[in-house]
């Protein structure tokens, strides 16, 4: 049977449809939105400007940042601006270059927890091999590899959904594309596509969420035999993180590793991991941290003293 595709563009019928609470969630997204781009970028530039922060946990916060706030452009701005207009609508290639990009940023930085929780692991459990194992090649490679493995993640994602005929319904019951909501909408049975979802998108949250739960696991077993000092510290570090892990994970577990069906909880679920844990992400991450928090306050006093000798 020939695929036919009559769909150039679909509708979306975002957050809600009270005109009100839209202009209210207007100002409030955007000051989300700003608060993730100088939340990550202000992490970014802290840890490139500081000689401390210079172990793979710093080098892969920073790259968790980068990927926030990429992630988050994907869906804000489009969110924010259809807040002010009555009818939302996204092209058929827009949509898909909005799949493509939420699956592909999204599983790097769900690739980027996990290489981040190994490092926590190796300090805790393996402290006299750590900087021989964690060396700057071996980082990089697992931040290269984490670019590559959401990419062909995405990529598959991407192109189950464009080989499917869209003939008609053109209503997306959501405020972005996503894989979802797209099958939906499809003219065809969309079974055996919803499985590789599960597959591809469901299996990948699960299998590194599990990895991430037993590697904390081992930590705290290891914990024990540490002192008192230094457990309080691995732990402070390591809770960030779990946080961070759970906020992210945990609506995506319950988002994709079901089949192709549609909740209306779904868009509420899923501005946790589009919205919310960028903007927390910052916070999560230097609350806790003194030696984040004083290469902050060094950074912020030399902006100032900047300001000053310029006016």
């Amino acid at each position: 049977m020939e695929q036919t595709n009559n769909v150039t563009e679909f509708v979306l019928l975002g957050l809600s449809q009270n005109r009100e609470l839209q202009q209210a969630c207007f100002f409030l997204f955007l000051l989300f939105y700003i608060a993730i781009l100088l939340g990550n970028l202000f992490i970014i530039v802290t840890i490139k400007r500081s000689q401390r922060l210079n172990s793979p946990m710093y080098f892969f916060l920073s790259y968790l940042s980068f990927v926030d706030i990429c992630y988050s452009s994907v869906t804000a701005p489009k969110l924010i601006a259809d807040f002010l207009v009555e009818r939302k609508t996204i092209s058929f290639v827009g949509c898909i270059a909005q799949l493509f990009g939420g699956h592909f940023l999204g599983c790097t930085e769900i690739f980027l927890l996990t290489v981040m929780a190994y490092d926590r692991y190796i300090a805790i459990c393996k402290p006299l091999h750590y900087t021989m194992i964690m060396n700057k090649d071996v980082c990089s490679w697992m931040v290269a590899v984490s670019w590559v493995g959401g990419f062909v993640h995405s990529l598959v994602q991407t192109l189950v959904t464009t080989h499917l005929p869209f003939c008609g319904p053109n209503v997306i019951d959501h405020y972005f594309c996503d894989v979802h909501p797209l099958l939906k909408l499809a003219c065809t049975d969309t079974y055996i596509v919803g499985l590789i979802v599960v597959a591809n998108t469901g299996m990948i949250s699960l299998s590194c969420f599990l990895v991430l739960i037993v590697s904390y696991i081992v930590i705290l077993v290891t914990l024990r035999n540490h002192s008192s000092e230094g457990r309080l510290k691995a732990l402070s570090t390591c809770a960030s993180h779990i946080t961070v892990v759970i906020l992210f994970l945990g609506p995506c577990i319950f988002t994709y590793l079901r089949p192709s069906t549609t909740f209306s909880e779904d868009k509420i679920v899923a501005l946790f991991y589009t919205i919310i844990t960028p903007m927390l992400n910052p916070l999560i991450y230097t609350l806790k941290n003194e030696e984040v928090k004083s290469a902050m306050r060094k950074l912020w006093s030399l902006l100032l003293q900047t300001l000053k000798l310029n006016h």
